[in-house]
C-alpha cells in the first residue's frame, strides 16, 4: 500500500477528501482534510433523482481543487466513492463522464450494503471496542446501519432516508405526518435487532453531539467516541424538531445545517422510539475511514490485530527515537503496578493506562526537552485518537503531564472530575509512573535491579549504587501509604 493515500466520499449533501500517512505497517494519521457542502442531490428527488447541472459543477470544482490538494501533498493512490446520490441518479453516467475525461479521476460507485460495511469496519476498529451496537450514518439520500460485536461487522442495511431527500419530498411541503409515516416504514428492516448501544456516524450526528458537548460545557473538546446519555439524547432532539432558526443558533447547530438538522433529527427520533438503547457513542470516524482501513487491512480481514493500537503506534513511530527506552518505561510500569496495586486499593483495569503512559511519556522530548511533560500531554490528549475512551485519553494523558514532578493539582483533577477516577486512585497512579521514571534515570541497556514489595515498601535491589535514580526518587511528591528503600 502507498504510504499516501487520498481518499473521497461524495455523498449527497458533501463531499470530502482525507489524505492519512503510513508510520508503519497497520500505522497511519489524518495529513490533510477538506470538505465542501456541494449538496450533488439539491433538487434532484424533485426530479426523479436527476443530478442537476448547478450542484453537478459544484461538485466538479470542488473535485477538481481535491485532486490538487492530493497531488501538492504527493499522494500515491487515490480511492474516490461515491453513495447515494449518484448510485440513485438515471443520469449519473454524465457526471461520471466528465470527470473520467477532464479531471482523469475514477469514481466508485458503492451500494447501500458497501456503504454500511466501510461505516461499520471504521468504526469497529477505530472506535473503543463495543458489543451488540447498532452504527447508524444519516447522509443526505441514504442511511444505513450495520451491527458491531467487537471486531465483526454484520446486518448490513440501507435504507432511502437521508437529510436531503426528506427535506425536499416532506419538510419543504411541511408534510411532517407524511415523514413519519415514511420513516417508520423504512425502519422496518430493524425489526430483528436488539442492540443496546447506538454508534452514530455522519454530519447530522456530529451536529447534534457538538451542540450537546457545548451545552454541557464538556472539558475534553473532541467528538470521536464522545458519549452521552440516551434521556439527554431524546431531550436534545425534541428541542431541535421544535425550535426556530434563532433557537437552532442558540442551541449550537451551524447555520448550513438549518435546513437539514431536522430531518436528521426526525430519523433519530424514530430510531430511538423504535429500540431501547442503553449508551449513545459519537463516531468521528465513518465511510472514509472504513475505505482506507478495507485496503490497508485487505489481507486482514479488515481487522486490525488483536491488541493493536494504531494511535498509540504513530506516537511511538513519529516521536520516539530511543524505543529500548520506551519499552522499558512500559515494562516496569506493569511491573510496579502487579506488585502494588492490590495494597493501594486500585482497580485492576487501571494498568493498561499507566502503561500506554509510561510508554508514550517521552514523545515530548521530540518537541523540546525542557518543556517535554507537557508536549507530551498536548500530543497524547489530541492525537490518542483511536481506540480509546475519554476517561482513557484523560488519565493517561494526566499520569503523563505530572510524571517525575509532583502529583497531579487539584485544579486539574476537579476539570477533568468526570472524566477521571477518584482522586486517591489518580495520585497512586501518578506515583507509580514517577517511581518507573525516576528509576530508569540512569537508562541502562538492561534494566539492572529487581523489585520487591513488602507491608507498603518497595524495595530496589541492585549491585549498582543506581545514584541518580536514588536522586529522582527525593525529589518526586510521593504517598503517604507506600516508602521506598533501596538496598
Amino acid at each position: 500500500m502507498a504510504k499516501r493515500v487520498c481518499v473521497i466520499d461524495i455523498g449527497s449533501n458533501s463531499i470530502r477528501m482525507v489524505v492519512y500517512e503510513k508510520t508503519s505497517r497497520f500505522s497511519f494519521h489524518l495529513l490533510h482534510e477538506a470538505k465542501s457542502k456541494v449538496r450533488i442531490s439539491e433538487h434532484a428527488y424533485q426530479n426523479g433523482g436527476n443530478l442537476q447541472e448547478i450542484p453537478m459543477q459544484r461538485t466538479f470544482e470542488a473535485l477538481k481543487d481535491f485532486l490538487t490538494i492530493s497531488n501538492s501533498l504527493k499522494a500515491r493512490k487515490i480511492l474516490c466513492v461515491a453513495t447515494s446520490a449518484l448510485r440513485d441518479a438515471p443520469n449519473k453516467q454524465i457526471f461520471l463522464k466528465q470527470i473520467k475525461n477532464e479531471l482523469k479521476l475514477n469514481i466508485k460507485i458503492i451500494d447501500g450494503v458497501k456503504e454500511a460495511y466501510f461505516g461499520a469496519i471504521a468504526c469497529a476498529n477505530l472506535l473503543p471496542e463495543q458489543t451488540n451496537a447498532l452504527s447508524i450514518d444519516i447522509g443526505g439520500g441514504s442511511t444505513e446501519f450495520s451491527i458491531i460485536d467487537h471486531k465483526d461487522v454484520s446486518h448490513t442495511l440501507s435504507t432511502k432516508l437521508g437529510t436531503v431527500r426528506l427535506k425536499e419530498l416532506f419538510f419543504d411541503t411541511n408534510d411532517l405526518q407524511g415523514a413519519i409515516a415514511y420513516i417508520d416504514k423504512q425502519l422496518a428492516v430493524l425489526d430483528d435487532l436488539a442492540p443496546t448501544t447506538l454508534i452514530g456516524i455522519g454530519g447530522t450526528f456530529r451536529a447534534l453531539s457538538s451542540a450537546i458537548m457545548i451545552k454541557n460545557c464538556y472539558p475534553l473538546k473532541k467528538l470521536h467516541a464522545y458519549e452521552f446519555s440516551v434521556k439527554e439524547f431524546e431531550n436534545f432532539i425534541a428541542l431541535i424538531l421544535a425550535a426556530d432558526e434563532k433557537k437552532l443558533f442558540e442551541m449550537g447547530i451551524e447555520k448550513n445545517r438549518f435546513d437539514i438538522i431536522k430531518p436528521g433529527s426526525l430519523i433519530l427520533d424514530r430510531v430511538l422510539k423504535k429500540i431501547s438503547f442503553h449508551n449513545i457513542i459519537t463516531s468521528g470516524v465513518g465511510v472514509r475511514e472504513g475505505v482506507y482501513l478495507s485496503d490497508l487491512l485487505r489481507n486482514s480481514k479488515a481487522k486490525l490485530p488483536t491488541n493493536y493500537n494504531t494511535s498509540v503506534r504513530y506516537l511511538l513511530d513519529t516521536h520516539i527515537h530511543n524505543k529500548s527506552y520506551s519499552n522499558q518505561l512500559n515494562k516496569l510500569s506493569k511491573d510496579l503496578f502487579d506488585i502494588t496495586y492490590e495494597y493501594l486499593g486500585i482497580d485492576a483495569r487501571y494498568r493498561y493506562e499507566l502503561s500506554v503512559a509510561a510508554k508514550l511519556y517521552p514523545i515530548g522530548t521530540s518537541i523540546h526537552y525542557y518543556s517535554a511533560n507537557k508536549h507530551s500531554y498536548t500530543l497524547v490528549k489530541n492525537a490518542l485518537e483511536y481506540g480509546f475512551t475519554h476517561k482513557n485519553i484523560i488519565l493517561v494523558a494526566t499520569l503523563i503531564k505530572f510524571a517525575r514532578k509532583r502529583l497531579p493539582s487539584l485544579l486539574h483533577i476537579e476539570k477533568y472530575q468526570e472524566l477521571l477516577p477518584d482522586s486517591k486512585t489518580v495520585n497512586a497512579l501518578s506515583y507509580l509512573i514517577s517511581i518507573t521514571v525516576a528509576l530508569l534515570s540512569h537508562r541502562p541497556n538492561n534494566i539492572d535491579f529487581n523489585l520487591e514489595f513488602n507491608n507498603g515498601v518497595l524495595f530496589i535491589k541492585s549491585s549498582e549504587k543506581l545514584y541518580l535514580s536514588r536522586d529522582a526518587i527525593k525529589k518526586i511528591d510521593s504517598i503517604e501509604n507506600l516508602k521506598i528503600d533501596f538496598l
